[in-house]
């Protein structure tokens, strides 16, 4: 048999038109037929092949399948090959299927068709994917490669952005594992501009799972158990997956008991048993408890528990106002801030428990039906006010600690739950603008009790009282009329300050020292003051310059003038004197001359 022949034949076998129409005794007769029956037999054999046309997009058929190639055919007189990663976007493609394909050339020089799948998608891709996105049709993708933010996608022939947010309802860390891989995905936006296509991937996943969350919900019920696995762990509570659908544990509904983060009651991947609390068919929301499956610990509280009994428990929650005790699982108690001391400081429940202690207290209320329970710590302690006056009268001295410093005085404790005010007039016998100038938080000083308050649970105490009142001593030093040298070391618009050889700051007014020349004293400068004023309310010493030389100046004339006087007074008598000695001696002789002697 001719090769022509055999090629004929062979066409003939892969032609779309039956064989058993074609001569086949004409064909196998070894070349006995005529020159006209050769003819007639090709004439024949090209009428079953279908006619080809270049840069055609025609419809084909997969014969075979490999690795690396897929080969059509188009009822050519030669069947095409194509190279396999063509159809990797369609990893379901088998023999018998039907493809369309780019007739790029009818014979190669080995006289092989030449035809391109890729190319005839990419003829109709844009036409395609419009068409995809205006229906929502769902497409399949081969996923090329990784890109900045995402995933490139071969869609129809043309290139598309997967965004890493659109590839899975939950978040992904290693995009790698999706490369060289087809998936299903929603054209979600189109740029007709730029050309520019993205894909979602999570859009189909997020469709789906409301599909089963409608299904579910319009199934529900309150108070049904349903099984679950948990999702996701965060701070305020757990999703559990009840089969394609989430619902949402709060925090509050894990346990009876209080905790801190649900890491402490259920685990991931974890299954467990959940009853239906509330749902929202509009909003598709599920609210889930676990912690209703089991009674409710107060339920199970000893009936014999009463108040005044002592619990045991450990602290849970603190706040400012109190502290809540868990004194079983699952069952707290309060302790308020006012019954946590005798000390009347306590301000804060932070400065006296913190969580996690183990502490003792004393039933003070329980309201079983309303779950509540107040509790006490102090109750468990003497109070220290029921003795407070024969253990601290009036008049005694004692050791106390500061423990809180205002403007207007200490606060000092003399033992837990006894604390007194000293006064900051009471603090020293020399004026102080501020407590902290005597003393720091922690010291541990000198008291003596002044007076008490029973009702308010208050001390007046003193600390200048322990030490002699320096005043005394200045006022028995520098009565008024003293003179003694002072220094001037301020001088203020009406005011100064001076300084005495001991120390003793002493005030004048700036009029009180003008000196005797006229002049104005200055700072620095020493002269005479005389002790004018004494003010023990105020602690002041009030001086003048001024007296000590107009009062010298005063003596000086006021000594003068007496010495005149005395003077005046001697003449005057000496006077009187010789006057009445004359009148004497002038009487004495007229007697006598009367009596004739």
């Amino acid at each position: 048999m001719s090769e022509e022949i055999k090629e004929a034949k062979k066409a003939v076998l892969n032609a779309s038109v039956a064989p058993e129409e074609f001569d086949w005794e004409a064909f196998e007769n070894d070349g006995a037929e005529t020159g006209e029956s050769k003819k007639e037999a090709m004439a024949q054999y090209e009428q079953t092949l279908n006619k080809v046309t270049e840069n055609e997009v025609v419809e084909g058929v997969v014969t075979s399948i490999n690795k690396r190639e897929v080969v059509v055919n188009i009822g050519a007189k030669s069947e095409g090959v194509i190279s396999a990663p063509e159809f990797r976007y369609n990893p379901d493609l088998k023999v018998g299927d039907k493809v369309e394909v780019l007739v790029e050339s009818a014979e190669d020089r080995k006289g092989q068709l030449i035809i391109s799948h890729k190319k005839a998608r990419q003829l109709k891709s844009w036409d395609m994917v419009n068409a995809a996105y205006e229906s929502g049709e769902i497409v399949k993708g081969y996923v090329k490669t990784r890109t900045k933010g995402g995933m490139i996608v071969d869609v129809f022939g043309i290139e598309a952005f997967l965004p890493g947010s659109q590839i899975d309802i939950k978040p992904i860390r290693d995009y790698d594992v999706f490369v060289d891989t087809t998936m299903d995905f929603k054209i979600v936006k189109i740029n007709q501009e730029f050309k520019n296509v993205v894909v979602s991937h999570k859009a189909l996943l997020e469709a789906e799972q409301e599909q089963k969350r409608s299904e579910l919900i319009s199934k529900l019920e309150k108070g049904q158990v349903l099984e679950g696995v948990v999702k996701n762990i965060t701070n305020y509570g757990v999703f559990v997956d009840l089969g394609g659908v989430d619902g949402l544990i709060h925090i509050t509904d894990l346990s009876w008991g209080r905790i801190s983060h649900p890491e402490e009651v259920v685990a991931l991947d974890q299954k467990i048993n959940v009853v239906v609390l509330d749902f929202n068919e509009q909003q598709k929301r599920i609210a889930l408890g676990l912690k209703q499956l089991s009674p409710h610990p107060w339920e199970a509280l000893s009936a014999d528990l009463k108040v005044g009994d002592t619990v045991k428990g450990k602290v849970v929650a603190v706040a400012d106002y109190g502290a809540f005790i868990e004194v079983e699982p699952g069952v707290e108690g309060l302790v308020h801030v006012s019954e946590m001391s005798w000390s009347p400081r306590l301000h804060s429940a932070q400065e006296f428990l913190k969580v996690g202690d183990e502490v003792e207290a004393q039933i003070l209320t329980l309201d079983r039906e309303a779950r509540k329970m107040s509790l006490g710590i102090k109750q468990l302690t003497t109070n220290p006010w029921e003795s407070i006056r024969e253990k601290y009268p009036v008049g005694s001295q004692h050791k106390a600690t500061v423990r809180n410093i205002t403007n207007f005085g200490v606060f000092a404790e003399l033992e837990d739950g006894v604390e007194g005010l000293i006064h900051i007039s009471d603090l020293s016998w020399n004026k102080i603008k501020h407590p902290a100038e005597m003393v720091q938080s922690g010291d541990v000083i000198d008291v003596v009790i002044l007076d008490f308050d029973e009702n308010s649970h208050k001390l007046s105490l003193g600390h200048k009282q322990l030490t002699p009142n320096p005043w005394d001593e200045l006022e028995a030093k520098y009565p008024v009329g003293t003179v003694v040298d002072a220094t001037v070391s301020v001088i203020g618009d009406k005011n100064a300050t001076l300084t005495l050889a001991d120390g003793t700051e002493v005030t004048a007014f700036n009029r009180e020292l003008v000196k005797e020349d006229g002049k104005q004293a200055l700072v620095g400068e020493t002269l005479p003051v005389k002790v004018v004023d004494l003010r023990r309310a105020t602690r002041t010493i009030r001086v003048s310059h001024v007296r000590t030389y107009q009062e010298a100046k005063a003596a000086k004339e006021t000594a003068e003038a007496e010495t005149a006087k005395k003077a005046i007074k001697k003449v005057q008598s000496n006077v009187e004197k010789t006057t009445l000695g004359d009148i004497s001696a002038l009487a004495a002789l007229k007697d006598k001359m009367e009596k004739g002697e």
